[in-house]
């Protein structure tokens, strides 16, 4: 049995910029962390001694009598991806739904992937997972996606991930003492607006405007200099990260008609007027998470003013995706789950 744990990540500056219509041309970079909010993934060789071959479990439970006919997308994409057809029972659980624009969806394929190898007894190093991540949503799932998700949750921590021309990633860790990151921290708050579209769904139409959009697109990729400009200078004022979020914002709502609407717009101006200085719609846009700069002594303001939506407290985290339960069973060995698919034509 293997247990993956794979986390959420909050993406601060340059979203966007990580498509590749966008940086294969001009390069890319974005500004996020990893919280301490996961999906776990737990994963098996099925014994064959079941009515089905696999077993998926999620907001759903399947059971199919072969690979290709699970509906899971990001799983079938996977096992096909490793060549796996023998039989499997995976189950699914996350500490925040889907949908949100936390990155769920590239944590989910991220984790699975590397509970996948360890389930064969091997090994992959960060980039190479998120290399394959990508691989198995944009050409294996044709989703319109960009590339700072996979990296970040395979990855973990603080970082500046740079998108280079020749689709090279590069993860930087941000380099400030523990305590301006901590003091960034408690400047934050996370509220849930109510669940959003497809992401995929508003990529593309993202993606479509890119060319009508290049001074926009520019300038978020220019703040993520400025923006850890300010998180590395621990004598600048951690308030101008917040203004930044807020111009940040204003061109990022404005790049499609599907990024915001009038209620999205509403609970920001409340927060606003509530004492924060800036914040942002997370992921795609549309509904989700809405992260919000506040200094420390007006977040109760603030929790009164949006007391109709919920509050999910959060903390920074260094931890990438990693196994954290690895008990190979050796009864189940590749010879043995490559027969199963005969095994179960056999029975049935």
């Amino acid at each position: 049995m293997i247990i993956t744990r794979t986390p959420m990540r909050i993406s601060f500056f340059g979203g966007g910029t990580d498509y590749p219509v966008w940086y294969r041309e001009h390069g890319g970079a974005v500004l996020s962390t990893t919280i301490d909010k996961s999906c776990y993934i737990t994963t098996r060789w099925l014994p064959p001694f079941f009515e089905y071959h696999s077993r998926i479990s999620y907001s759903k439970v399947e059971n199919v009598s072969s690979n290709n006919q699970i509906e899971h997308p990001s799983v079938r994409a996977c096992l096909e991806h490793m060549g796996i057809d023998g039989g499997v029972e995976v189950h699914h659980v996350a500490d925040l739904p889907a949908r949100t624009g936390l990155g769920t969806s590239s944590a989910f394929t991220v984790g699975f992937l590397l509970s996948l190898y360890a389930l064969k007894n091997q090994m992959r190093d960060k980039h190479a997972l998120t290399a394959e991540a990508i691989h198995v949503e944009r050409d294996l799932l044709k989703e319109t996606v960009g590339a700072q998700d996979q990296a970040s949750c395979a990855h973990g921590g603080f970082n500046r991930i740079n998108f280079h021309t020749n689709d090279s990633i590069e993860v930087k860790r941000i380099l400030a003492p523990p305590s301006r990151i901590a003091e960034l921290q408690d400047h934050l708050a996370l509220y849930f607006t109510g669940f959003s579209r497809t992401a995929s769904e508003i990529a593309k139409e993202q993606v479509k405007a890119t060319p009508n959009r290049q001074k926009e697109l520019t300038e978020m990729y220019q703040m993520v200099d400025e923006a850890e400009a300010i998180v590395a200078n621990s004598t600048r004022s951690l308030d101008e990260f917040g203004r930044l979020l807020h111009q940040n914002w204003q061109i990022k709502r404005t790049l499609t008609q599907m990024i915001s609407n009038s209620s999205i717009d509403e609970i920001y101006e409340a927060g606003i007027g509530a004492g924060a200085l800036g914040g942002k719609i997370l992921g795609a846009g549309s509904g989700g998470f809405m992260l919000f700069f506040v200094p420390p002594d007006r977040k109760d303001a603030l929790r009164r003013r949006l007391k109709n939506l919920l509050c999910v407290p959060f903390a920074f985290s260094d931890r990438g995706s990693d196994v954290v339960v690895y008990e190979p069973e050796f009864a189940y060995d590749k010879s043995l789950a490559s027969d199963r698919s005969e095994i179960y034509a056999q029975r049935t």
